[in-house]
């Protein structure tokens, strides 16, 4: 999840629960007398924001944490984007709504006893042409491992990743499209051990068995370098109602960069918003990650299933595809409800992929515009995949 995905989830429900204490003119809108954060977002600039984050993920059941915001900006830098933000004609008042960059610093304690700590910081220069974004961290993580795509357990087996992370990408934009390329770099150093030893025995296909007991009992680390393509023609960072976003990513992951495993990753996502009547519009979510390995690759290295609905890590392989179709009604100003529905598969031969079993979510939700000036909304999804139904608290697009 990107740095500014985290904000935007997670400084809404601090602004809901400001707003219950606060003046009521400061939390209304001229307009229609309605709750709203336009005016507070406004008129408040922070140098500091500590923000409450809500897990619900039951991969790790649940779970509470907290990060804190650090805006780096100059008094005029502030004072000209708190302008062009209180500009009630500006189209584009939503990309003003964080500063040039954001630093943060967060840590999270999960119902499993998983726990993680790290920061992160996203910076733009250049107005805006180049955008780089990084973090690390530390993390002792408990998750259920089912198996890779038809290699499945007798039972899921509770891995402990013990792992250090640093991830960074730095893109340009390229003239004046929407387009942006740079370098990205992932290492992750991680010791991986079954919670409980004894449940490795028996507990694999008997031809998988050496290779997988091997695979998750070792310290291991993975280093890859490669670059980031980028298309954004969203007419909203936050809610976006029109527009495409793509974006491409492929890593070389080498021992001559101190990864002890050699693979090539692909990651592709396509977002589309459509508008199809004053009422009506629709998402359409597809996203492809090949990993190019000649063996299995540590669960944490491996992609998985990522659809509301499914926890995490729940269907790996070294193939997965995915795709999410959003249907949204908008009722009045404030108000609208959507329904989605998708479609994943994983599996370990790509040759293979069109006979993999499907994996199936489906659930609906409900968004309220909490600060109209910048098209900003908030609400809740209820999903329901092929053994879990779990809500998500959102801001904006689930993507």
């Amino acid at each position: 999840m990107s740095l500014l995905r985290i904000i935007a989830i997670t400084i809404l429900p601090l602004l809901y629960s400001a707003s219950l204490l606060a003046a009521s003119g400061l939390f209304t809108d001229n307009l229609d007398g309605k709750f709203d954060a336009s005016r507070y977002l406004s008129e408040n600039a922070y140098g500091f924001l500590p923000v409450p984050v809500i897990i619900t993920d039951p991969a790790v059941e649940g779970g509470l944490g907290m990060m804190g915001l650090f805006f780096h900006e100059t008094e005029e830098e502030k004072s000209a984007r708190l302008a062009t933000m209180q500009d009630e004609n500006n189209d584009k008042a939503a990309h003003n709504l964080l500063p040039p960059s954001v630093s943060a610093v967060f840590g999270a304690y999960t119902g499993n006893g998983s726990y993680f700590l790290g920061g992160g910081h996203m910076g733009f220069f250049n107005q805006g042409r180049i955008r780089y974004l990084g973090g690390g961290g530390y993390g002792d993580v408990n998750i259920d491992f089912y198996g890779f795509g038809d290699i499945t357990l007798n039972k899921p087996l509770e891995i402990k990743t013990q792992a250090t992370a640093i991830m960074q990408t730095v893109k340009f934009k390229l003239a004046g499209s929407d387009f942006y390329l740079g370098p990205t770099h992932r290492y992750i150093d991680a010791e991986i051990s079954p919670t409980n030893i004894n449940d490795l025995i028996g507990n694999f296909p008997p031809e998988w068995q050496e290779s997988l007991t091997n695979l998750l009992t070792r310290n291991i680390t993975t280093s890859g370098v490669g670059f980031a393509l980028e298309y954004d023609s969203r007419d909203n960072i936050f809610s976006p109602t029109n527009g495409l976003k793509y974006q491409l990513n492929y890593l070389w992951f080498d021992e001559t960069i101190g990864s002890d495993v050699d693979y090539q990753l692909t990651e592709l996502t396509a977002l589309h918003y459509f508008k199809l009547s004053k009422h009506w519009r629709t998402a359409f979510r597809v996203e492809a990650n090949y990993a190019n390995s000649d063996g299995f690759l540590p669960p944490y290295a491996t992609p998985s299933i990522s659809m509301r609905g499914i926890p995490a890590a729940r269907y790996q392989g070294q193939s997965v595809a995915m795709s999410e179709l959003e249907l949204i009604y908008k009722i009045n100003l404030r108000w609208e409800v959507n329904a989605f529905a998708g479609i994943g598969k994983a599996t370990n031969d790509f040759s293979e992929f069109s006979e993999s079993p499907s994996r199936i979510s489906k659930g609906a939700g409900f968004r309220y515009l909490i600060a109209r000036r910048y098209g900003f909304n908030m609400g809740v999804d209820i999903a329901k995949g092929p053994e879990d139904t779990v809500f998500y608290i959102q801001a904006g697009s689930a993507w």
